[in-house]
């Protein structure tokens, strides 16, 4: 799947998602949960508007981003029937 992600520079330069595109299909990024750094990558755990979790990975090298974790959404049942 064709994925793109933009983003926001913060006062680093470091580039922080706030969208990210899966095809046609486009995801706001409602929070950052948490990012971390490995050699040569960044990590960045989201919280979509969609209320799914994606754990994304910026490759310092190549500029490419992978998806490399999701989890949808869990439904929400409704009570409010009287």
């Amino acid at each position: 799947m064709n994925m793109r992600v933009e983003c926001h520079a913060g006062y680093c330069g470091e580039e922080t998602p706030r969208c990210i595109w899966l095809g046609k299909r486009q995801i706001e990024v409602r929070e950052v949960l948490d990012c971390w750094l490995t050699p040569g990558c960044r990590y960045f755990k989201i919280l979509g508007d969609d209320n799914s979790i994606y754990i994304l990975r910026h490759d310092e090298g190549s500029w490419d981003w992978d998806m490399t974790f999701y989890k949808q959404a869990e439904p929400t049942i409704c009570c409010d029937r009287e």
